[in-house]
């Protein structure tokens, strides 16, 4: 049984996650991997995320990503590596995250205490994560550690997320979601990602999110409104805490005091990043 408040684990990822994340909404992130040859916006996002698991093909991307189109994926992978290795991928990003998070966070935060006590609980928690059927995980965690505090705190989200995110893609098997299916119903709980960009960063047309919509309403999860039934709140929270329980190790690892430290510390930095901009304004929907 665990030793943590309930869902201290998830409000720990939750405060972390987006500071990894907002990489991925970053201009420097498009400017580095540009510099290095690799000019298309959804190229650019296969190579910075998958270049940790090595000049993979698409069916790996496609798996490990769970909720993009195959086609869309195999458009731009493994092309992507005739342009630019993974190693120089993996540093472009890391130059990436350098300016991106001194951009947002301010260098002040940069060289604060709080900062550095931030990456160095961080990384105490990965200390307890274990790669057996974590590939996204797996590959990160046998990249080096940055020596920089922000770097290193950037890394040790990102762990943590990918962590988190192999378990969640179990516990969407599990629900007998696929991938449209996972997109839309994230989407009703009104903390997914908009419709708008869902279809156009992930690849699927309008039908394929209709057709989706349809299926789920057929198991009696959505409401003709493209509302969570009360079976589809169910499922969906089933999921969280399905995912919860995969993902417990990490923060029973670091122990309730520096869960609470952790999350406290990654709610200050993400509060700063989100004034700075660090998402656009239509993001969820």
């Amino acid at each position: 049984m665990s030793t943590l408040p309930p869902r201290a684990g998830r409000r720990c990822h939750n405060a972390l996650n987006p500071l990894h994340s907002a990489l991925y909404f970053s201009p420097d992130l498009g400017k580095e991997l540009g510099a290095i040859g690799i000019k298309d916006a959804s190229a650019a996002y296969f190579a910075s995320r998958a270049a940790a698991l090595g000049a993979v093909g698409p069916g790996t991307v496609t798996a490990t990503f769970y909720n993009f189109n195959h086609d869309v994926v195999a458009t731009h992978v493994p092309a992507v590596w005739d342009i630019a290795t993974p190693e120089a991928v993996l540093a472009a990003r890391l130059r990436a995250v350098d300016s991106t998070l001194r951009r947002l966070l301010g260098e002040e935060t940069i060289a604060s205490p709080e900062l550095a006590e931030a990456a160095r609980l961080a990384l105490r928690a990965v200390a307890g994560c274990t790669r057996h059927a974590r590939p996204l995980y797996a590959a990160h965690a046998d990249l080096p550690v940055p020596e920089q505090p922000h770097l290193a705190y950037w890394h040790a989200a990102t762990l943590l997320r990918e962590h988190r995110g192999d378990a969640h893609l179990a516990a969407l098997l599990a629900a007998g979601l696929d991938p449209v299916e996972a997109l839309v119903s994230h989407t009703a709980t009104g903390k997914g990602m908009s419709p708008r960009l869902i279809l156009a960063t992930r690849g699927w047309r309008r039908g394929d999110w209709e057709d989706a919509s349809a299926r789920l309403r057929e198991r009696g999860l959505l409401t003709t409104e493209d509302k969570l039934t009360e079976a589809g709140i169910a499922l969906r929270t089933g999921l969280e805490e399905a995912t919860d329980r995969m993902d417990l190790a990490p923060y029973e690892h670091l122990g309730g005091a520096g869960v609470a430290r952790l999350t406290e510390l990654g709610r200050g930095f993400l509060g700063t990043a989100l004034a700075a901009g660090a998402f656009p304004a239509d993001l969820n929907g």
